[in-house]
């Protein structure tokens, strides 16, 4: 490592190490040996911070250290198999409160980028931009041609930031485990890793560009949606130029009113284009808020922003679907096997306890009217089972919830009596009727068909390496029982008090041996004047008395 990233690497050090004092998280800094590693380092709480939440504390600490951890904030707000729901509320509220960088910068960077001056590159190009993030901001153009576009310009030198900052997370992550029980437990640094993965891909502009392309592509079957396209030409590493689109936020119901659009025709259509992106594309908008949705003059509706996708496998549609329809039908059974298929169960879960909450999950929409059923409270619910219970969701999965959620709170903005259900169900059933379809599997078991065969033909030679293991006597078998130590322990204790009964009872019949010889010799049963039989009581009723009190101390009778 250079001595400029070092130096910048101990500044950045020192900054989160503040940031943690200040609101409240000074102890993190100490258990993890940060502060050991900063020289004169002193910072003290604010004012007023001891009266905060720790889910406000989070937020405000997250936004003080800038755009790498608001985004990770954001992105960790879809994760509510892993964080608590407390937390979760606040880590939604993130705000990129950055201010927009200079228009010289943004000249800069396009003009490098492009390799073309901006005034060969656009006939117009707005100084002031009309939107400002975290990763980059938004400008107004014209092109040659008179198509109006929308130019997004990354903030320069954000990657090199993120790269810092999240090379100093991987080492903070695997200090935390190492010294953390509890870090080890949530596996801190998967976590850390996945969201660090998600936000360098945000940070590709061409990646971006080519998810546009492919809803383009996806929306040219749905007459009531739009995607802005996207101007190749134009587009690098980060800069993306695409279609400007003027519309009206689906959060704006005075403005929507004004235009005269229906809002339950919007709401409609919006959840319908989102359960066909889930459950038949298996591809979705991974961020479908308000400021990514806008309702045309038509009626129709415009998709922005496609950093932040989702991908679905035949299996996870499916588990979803079935998710979906079992609890409509109000299936213990069917919630259960759905998630179960969704994410894997730690082996040492408490089964009881998982159908307990699973039937009380059931029971909090049993009789309840269909309309009245809120699909967002009830992914909710699912995602709180599974983190009670450490239940591993795919994260792809939790991005569905998280986008279901989303969805739900616009439309209920939308139209309160409006039933997201009601749009779900035919998608959830059309994808399982497709998956019992007699073509499909058909289909699937000629795809399939050559493992089958090579499988078949390697069976011959494994059975007769597996008879020559049994001439040479060379089986083993291994086996894993959870808890071992603990077994073994009941078994010693097992095997100890077998061998104490076997005792007493051998005793008991050397006692019962000497007092009927004695009676019928009519002699004496002592040795050096020491009563035997008397002395062989006394012992054999206190082994007998101990005997009996460890059973009952056991539990066990």
């Amino acid at each position: 490592m250079s001595a400029g990233k070092r130096i910048r690497q101990l500044r950045r050090y020192r900054t989160i190490a503040t940031a943690l004092a200040r609101n409240g998280f000074g102890y993190v800094s100490d258990e993890l040996g940060l502060v050991d590693k900063l020289a004169f380092f002193r910072v003290a709480e604010r004012n007023d911070i001891r009266t905060k939440s720790v889910g406000e504390r989070l937020r405000l600490m997250l936004e003080e250290l800038g755009p790498t951890f608001v985004k990770l904030g954001q992105l960790a707000s879809t994760r509510p198999d892993l964080i608590p729901a407390p937390i979760l509320k606040e880590l939604e509220q993130l705000q990129d409160q950055v201010p927009p960088f200079a228009f010289a910068e943004a000249s800069r960077i396009i003009e490098r980028e492009l390799d073309a001056p901006l005034i060969d590159l656009f006939d117009r190009f707005e100084e002031t931009p009309i939107a400002a993030a975290s990763i980059g901001q938004v400008h107004r153009a014209t092109l040659s041609d008179g198509t109006e576009v929308a130019v997004k310009v990354q903030r320069p030198d954000i990657s090199a930031q993120m790269d810092t900052d999240l090379a100093i997370l991987a080492d903070l992550t695997r200090l935390a485990e190492h010294r953390l029980e509890w870090a080890r437990q949530y596996r801190l640094r998967d976590m850390v890793e996945e969201l660090a993965k998600a936000l360098r891909a945000e940070l590709d502009y061409g990646a971006e560009a080519r998810n546009g392309e492919r809803f383009a592509k996806m929306s040219e079957k749905w007459a009531h949606i739009e995607v802005p396209n996207v101007h190749w030409d134009y587009c690098s590493r980060r800069v993306l130029t695409t279609d400007y689109i003027e519309g009206i936020k689906l959060s704006d119901r005075m403005q929507l009113d004004a235009a005269g659009l229906p809002r339950r025709l919007l709401a409609e259509r919006y959840a319908a284009t989102l359960f066909e992106q889930t459950l038949v594309e298996g591809f979705f908008h991974g961020d479908p808020h308000p400021g990514n949705v806008l309702a045309l003059s038509d009626g129709r509706l415009a998709l922005l922003d496609f950093g932040m996708v989702g991908r679905l496998t035949p299996a996870a549609k499916r588990n979803f679907a079935a998710f979906v329809i079992a609890l409509r039908n109000q299936s213990t059974r069917g919630v259960l096997r759905a998630i179960a298929n969704m994410g894997a169960i730690p082996e040492d879960v408490d089964d009881e306890r998982l159908y307990a909450d699973i039937d009380e999950m059931r029971d909090k929409y049993y009789k309840v009217p269909f309309d009245q059923i809120s699909m967002g409270e009830a992914v909710q619910d699912l995602f709180a089972v599974a983190f009670r219970h450490r239940i591993q969701v795919p994260a792809e999965l939790t991005l569905l919830g998280k986008t279901m959620l989303t969805m739900e709170g616009v439309v209920s903005s939308l139209d309160p009596d409006f039933s997201v259900f009601d749009v779900a169900e035919p998608f959830g059933k059309k994808l399982l009727r497709e998956q019992l379809n007699p073509a499909r599997i058909a289909k699937a078991w000629i795809e399939e068909a050559p493992e089958f065969a090579e499988l078949i033909r390697e069976v011959p030679a494994g059975l007769r390496q597996w008879s020559k293991l049994v001439h040479k006597g060379r089986i083993r078998a291994e086996i894993e029982i959870a808890q071992v130590d603990k077994m073994t322990k009941k078994l010693n204790r097992i095997s100890n008090r077998l061998s104490f009964s076997i005792v007493l009872l051998a005793l008991s019949i050397i006692m019962a041996g000497l007092i009927i010889g004695a009676a019928l010799g009519h002699a004496e049963t002592s040795i050096w004047r020491f009563p035997i039989i008397e002395t062989g009581f006394v012992i054999a009723s206190l082994m007998f008395g101990w005997l009996i009190y460890a059973i009952i101390r056991s539990g066990r009778f």
